[in-house]
């Protein structure tokens, strides 16, 4: 009685339980029943029934097996046992993931000399990867699929026998084919900009590259710390005089302005030509810069982990129409470390395209401000002043710019001093969640000279714990006024998206509900709720992991690299639920989804928030797993191991 009485607390109005979606109820069934439907009628990825037999003579094969079916267990009811041995769950986790190196799932590589058909290695007897081409093919682990995605898009696949699909364009005798045609076509185009060369990565570790107009900014920054300091100094000094008169400092201040008026020939501290000095005549102003129109438009979130190319992308193809590299740390990139500005690369169909970076001292983030302005093709730069994480808030950065507004400011200007785009500043309401700050900011912030303003309606100490503040958000935006402000927060449908627009901001900002459901920004432009079926998703799955080829690359290293980025997704992913499955459309971003059976096996497939399934999901578009694999996600998801 008593539990029947609570569950009856819990429900809504229109019979759903709080915090849930509500979904229509002949769809709805347990959590046992889901996982058990989702294990008997899996498929193997190639589209077989899959059987013990079957497994182990494959396993034997590919030398890879099969991920062990795995599904959630329910909590016994004394919390004190455990099925365990030691007591523990393997969860996921945010904080100190294990990090997998990309060698390890490739024990013994093909040397670079006979993919690119150089027979000649530089490293001789000394080289530890494979030069016996019938050895290496030997043990290398079955194909994944007939067709390369690389190799009928470009013509050419840089990858040659260590390919992963290389039965479509390697002959009998090993030698890898091209198409003459398509190889011409994208002769002398560059597809990605922003690489890192190796001149440019030996001058930033060897501290040799010239910040020639950082270094006129800071000296002018040191300057005015100086005069500021003598000013305070001399103000100490007027005050002490009135109380008790000094005859020898005075006799000193005279002796000091005979010496100045002695040698009147005394170099000034600023270099000038005629009446202006360098600095005005260098510096750009404000309507020489790059302008670029952010009103009315969809900006696709910089977000950590997820917003690789790749997924930009996929995010592109259904209508994004700003994109933003994910947030790199100034410091890395100064040091000129590879994986760091991988972050700043940009693909040819990402037309207004940005960089994010992040630091906490007006030195480090002028400099690197003009490091991406001499050697990256972007349109804009943003400052994340936003970020929650204790790694970046205890060093002084993300959110702790907001507090440290002095600052907060030298890095605004010191980065738009050297700067040929505008400049954009990320941030939040605050940091303490019932103590906001933006509105305080955001006047200041306008007269620095920033280009545009995005808000997260949250504090950092607020989390996801509750919905972003709108009203909060069209007041900044009002106060923000002529400066562009972005709303963000809880957007996951054309509906969101229509009451966010009526606070008037300048445009909308898109997180997780693009994680979500990255068809969204078609949503939004159409005015419309999409049905999309299960197929279409893998569709868009499909022309991620094509993508994730490209970018990452078709050999071993670069599937699997592929396949952890769609797991990280997938764990976003898994919480969309079908609109014609909804009893109340659209669905909300807070509440969680319940089990439920899709209307066919693979919509059910794609509802499960077990990693073993994703894994599943995986397999179907990059085949099996190798035996060694791990996979450890941020969320609450079982780990797969």
């Amino acid at each position: 009685m008593e539990k029947a009485a609570q569950e009856t607390l819990t429900k809504g109005k229109d019979g759903a339980v709080k915090g849930e979606s509500s979904i229509k109820p002949e769809f709805l069934t347990s959590k046992d029943k889901f996982h058990e439907f989702i294990d008997s009628e899996w498929q193997g990825p190639k589209g077989g029934k899959v059987c013990e037999n079957e497994t182990a003579q494959e396993s034997k094969e590919t030398s890879v097996e099969e991920p062990a079916t795995k599904k959630l267990k329910l909590e016994p009811e004394d919390k004190n046992k455990t099925d365990k041995p030691d007591g523990k769950r393997l969860r996921g986790q945010n904080k100190s993931r294990p990090h997998v190196k990309p060698t390890t799932y490739d024990e013994k590589r093909l040397c670079l000399s006979i993919i690119k058909d150089n027979k000649v290695c530089p490293f001789g007897d000394k080289c530890h990867f494979y030069h016996d081409v019938g050895a290496y093919m030997a043990n290398k682990p079955a194909d994944i699929g007939e067709s390369c995605y690389l190799y009928d898009t470009f013509g050419h696949c840089a990858y040659g026998l260590s390919c992963r699909f290389a039965k479509a364009h390697t002959t009998p005798d090993f030698k890898t084919m091209e198409k003459a045609d398509l190889v011409k076509a994208y002769e002398g185009r560059t597809v990605v900009k922003n690489s890192l060369s190796k001149d440019l990565q030996n001058c930033l570790r060897k501290r040799a590259v010239d910040f020639k107009k950082s270094a006129e900014y800071l000296k002018i920054l040191s300057n005015n710390k100086e005069k500021q300091q003598r000013e305070q100094q001399g103000n100490g000094k007027a005050h002490a005089a009135e109380v008790c008169p000094d005859p020898a400092g005075e006799a000193k201040c005279a002796s000091t302005e005979a010496e100045t008026q002695a040698s009147p020939e005394k170099p000034a501290a600023v270099k000038t030509i005629g009446p202006l000095t360098d600095t005005d005549v260098i510096k750009l102003r404000a309507c020489e810069k790059k302008q670029v129109d952010f009103k009315d438009k969809l900006y696709l979130a910089p977000l950590t982990t997820c917003g690789n190319l790749p997924y930009r992308r996929v995010c592109k193809r259904f209508g994004a129409d700003i994109t933003c590299g994910e947030m790199a740390m100034c410091t890395n990139l100064l040091q000129g470390q590879q994986s760091e500005w991988a972050l700043l690369k940009r693909h040819e169909s990402e037309d207004l395209f940005g960089v994010q970076v992040e630091g906490c001292f007006p030195d480090t983030m002028t400099r690197c401000a003009e490091l991406i302005n001499n050697n990256c093709d972007v349109d804009f730069v943003d400052i994340n002043s936003g970020c929650p994480i204790d790694l970046v808030y205890k060093k002084g950065g993300g959110c702790g710019l907001m507090t440290r507004t002095r600052k907060f400011e030298q890095i605004v200007k010191g980065m738009n001093y050297v700067l040929d785009v505008p400049l954009t500043v990320k941030i939040r309401t605050g940091v303490q969640e019932k103590c906001s700050v933006a509105h305080k900011l955001i006047p200041e912030m306008k007269q620095w000279g920033v280009s545009m303003i995005t808000l997260h309606g949250r504090s950092r100490e607020q989390r996801y714990t509750k919905l972003a503040d709108w009203d909060y958000i069209s007041t900044c935006s009002k106060l923000a006024s002529p400066v562009p402000l972005f709303g963000n927060g809880d957007i996951l449908s054309y509906e969101d998206a229509m009451k966010a627009r009526e606070t008037g901001v300048s445009g909308i900002m898109i997180a997780r509900g693009a994680l979500i459901k990255p068809w969204i920004f078609t949503e939004i432009k159409e005015n419309r709720h999409w049905d999309i079926s299960s197929s279409e998703r893998l569709d868009v799955l499909r022309d991620f992991t094509n993508f994730g080829l490209e970018h990452w690359g078709s050999d071993t290293r670069g599937v699997e690299k592929t396949r952890t980025f769609m797991l990280e997704w997938l764990s976003f992913m898994c919480r969309y639920i079908p609109v014609g499955l909804l009893e109340r459309v659209p669905q909300k971003i807070n509440e969680r989804p319940p089990y439920y059976m899709g209307r066919n096996y693979l919509e059910s497939l794609m509802a499960s928030q077990n990693v073993g399934d994703w894994v599943r999901i995986s397999e179907m578009l990059l085949g099996p797993v190798p035996k060694n694999f791990i996979f450890l996600p941020k969320h609450k998801a079982n780990a797969y191991k």
